[in-house]
């Protein structure tokens, strides 16, 4: 049987065109738009901060399969206004002259419409200084507009979503799943608006609701209402944790909050990237956070990052994909560039600086266990602080001829000069199981993982000195001949001079085959062809290759691990202190090579609460 058989046909079985009808043209631009109830919310949200909406209240039912509702503050419509707005690609942000010059979240004209021929939509909505009025679509049929009653702005409600389209009811997941895209969906708005009031409700069963979130408009500039806004969205351990980013170059302008690598996720569910304010999920763009990361994390771990880049609407193209998900920038590789730059810049003015929730982390793993039952204390039963010294006093030891902790050879270290306790990492006091060296600071304690620091230490000054000296290439006796297909090889001649900067070289052989006749020194034995395709994989993903600077620095770290300080080593005081002081001067020394903490710092007031002291 023919499955491409044509479904209308003449008596010959000539296919016939034919223009399909209103209802139809907007059921499958629905299918384009509105994929699922998050969908929906989306188009509806992006509508109310289009209409200069402050405060925006979002509330569904049932995952939003049958009630979602977007209240809004916003400019509202007239009664003219309503019957226009469900009429198909009817806009009032853009005049049509120039799509690329888009200032709006919107832009189709298709959103209302195509929700109105799935489900059972009304729209409520007052301009200022004139009456309210509502008009209903149901199925793609229009009722009348009729009088109503609001104070101002816009109510959207949709209910029974794809009841006439049943079939796409069977593509819906659960209730629990579309109630968390739904919540997704806001939180990036909310992250993209921090000026701007967001209330999300689930009303399952009626009445008022659960409130799932809340956030309320931030004042203040724009960097102190994100910053509020994400401590609201993602917690104060991300904002705690996370670097300023604030960089424009050639009209591009790269802004917002990007975590250090200590504060690694599993995966990449707090990457929340912007364009313009517009929430996209462009792969380019993740391409372009993961490298600047990827000389810090292992494979298997993600930053974290909300960044926003700003540039003239000329100069990227958000007309390319149904919901807006995805935009093509005129000038990519100035933007991935920006990228990298900005927040290896920013990483390595970080310094030193790790992760504070690990000294959250490890307190928690300090805290004694909780006993069931805690005797009530009194306050006369409380000794006063004088009893307290003298009782301190009298328990102290006796001077004693035998050697104590502090006395034993493997950890004992002189006393550390006042001025050396004010650095941010302190004076090493002593060194545990051969690995780890307590240091002293002014405020509390630092414990340090020698081998893991040493070897990021190593690995800075390897390729610093790689920056230098440059990467020396061994030239193979016989040029390895690998055969491509003409788009390939044209592709990866083009970027063969910054190859040939990683002691890669190549160079055309006739047809659309390339010979390979250096190979970067320090990789030793190369499966050239190997290493040509896996290029080529990554310029065909990404748009772009660092992959032969990353097995490069791959082998200066495995290089550098081997070099290090190894577990089990003693150290001398000066040893470890001269540690302390070269980790504080070298940048992204706060983890190793891989992500991982080298040192982790208590405060003196935190040590005090486990003990019961404050």
């Amino acid at each position: 049987m023919n499955q491409h058989a044509p479904k209308i046909s003449d008596a010959s079985g000539r296919p016939v065109i034919r223009q399909l009808d209103e209802a139809a043209v907007n059921r499958i631009a629905a299918g384009e738009v509105v994929e699922r109830p998050a969908s929906a919310v989306k188009e509806l949200v992006e509508n109310a901060l289009d209409a200069g909406a402050t405060r925006i209240t979002v509330d569904y039912a049932n995952g939003g399969k049958t009630l979602i509702r977007v209240t809004d503050d916003g400019c509202g419509m007239t009664a003219e206004d309503l019957p226009l707005a469900l009429s198909r690609h009817a806009t009032s942000k853009i005049d049509g002259s120039d799509l690329l010059d888009i200032r709006s979240f919107g832009f189709r004209g298709e959103a209302l419409p195509s929700l109105g021929s799935v489900g059972r939509l009304t729209i409520t909505s007052r301009v200022q200084g004139e009456a309210a009025a509502q008009i209903a679509v149901t199925g793609g049929r229009m009722a009348a507009v009729k009088p109503a009653a609001l104070s101002r702005g816009t109510v959207v409600e949709l209910r029974d979503l794809f009841f006439a389209v049943p079939a796409r009811l069977k593509f819906l997941r659960s209730d629990r799943a579309e109630s968390q895209a739904i919540a997704d969906v806001v939180r990036r708005l909310a992250m993209a608006e921090p000026t701007v009031g967001f209330t999300l409700r689930d009303v399952t069963g009626g009445g008022d609701g659960r409130v799932i979130f809340r956030a309320d408009p931030e004042p203040g500039d724009f960097f102190d209402a994100l910053h509020r806004r994400l401590a609201a969205v993602l917690g104060t351990e991300f904002i705690d944790n996370a670097l300023k980013i604030d960089v424009e170059r050639e009209g591009l302008r790269l802004s917002g909050y990007a975590a250090l690598p200590t504060y690694s996720r599993g995966s990449s569910v707090q990457q929340y990237l912007f364009v313009n304010g517009r929430p996209v999920l462009d792969r380019a763009l993740f391409g372009a956070l993961r490298a600047a990361y990827f000389d810090v994390l292992s494979r298997d771990r993600h930053p974290a990052a909300v960044l926003n880049l700003i540039c003239d609407p000329q100069r990227v193209d958000v007309n390319v994909h149904p919901a807006k998900a995805e935009v093509r920038f005129r000038e990519p590789e100035a933007v991935r560039s920006l990228f990298i730059t900005s927040l290896r810049t920013a990483l390595a003015g970080a310094g030193h600086r790790a992760s504070n929730t690990l000294g959250t982390a490890t307190l928690a793993a300090f805290a004694p266990e909780t006993p069931t039952f805690v005797p009530r204390v009194y306050q006369m039963d409380r000794p006063s602080q004088g009893a307290l010294s003298r009782a301190f006093a009298y328990q102290a030891p006796e001077p004693s001829a035998q050697p104590g902790f502090a006395e034993a050879p493997s950890a004992r270290v002189e006393p550390a000069k006042t001025d050396t306790l004010d650095r941010p990492l302190g004076a090493a006091r002593a060194q545990v199981h051969e690995n780890y060296i307590i240091a002293q600071t002014a405020t509390g304690m630092v414990i340090v993982d020698q081998h893991a620091a040493h070897e990021r230490l190593v690995y800075e000054r390897m390729k610093r000195q790689m920056a230098e000296s440059g990467i020396a290439a061994q030239a193979l006796l016989i040029p390895d001949i690998v055969e491509l297909s003409p788009t390939e090889a044209a592709r990866i001649l083009d970027l063969s001079v910054e190859l040939y900067r990683f002691g890669l070289g190549i160079e055309a052989f006739g047809g659309s085959a390339i010979a390979v006749r250096e190979v970067p020194a320090i990789l030793g034995q190369v499966d050239a062809t190997a290493l040509i395709r896996d290029v080529l994989d990554e310029l065909s993903d990404l748009g772009d290759s660092q992959l032969v600077q990353t097995k490069i620095e791959a082998v200066l770290s495995r290089m550098a691990c081997h070099g290090s300080v190894r577990s089990g080593r003693q150290m001398r005081a000066e040893e470890m202190n001269a540690l302390l002081r070269e980790m504080e001067a070298t940048p992204l020394s706060g983890q190793c090579n891989h992500g991982r903490p080298t040192y982790v710092e208590l405060k003196l007031s935190d040590i005090e609460k486990l003990f019961g002291r404050r």
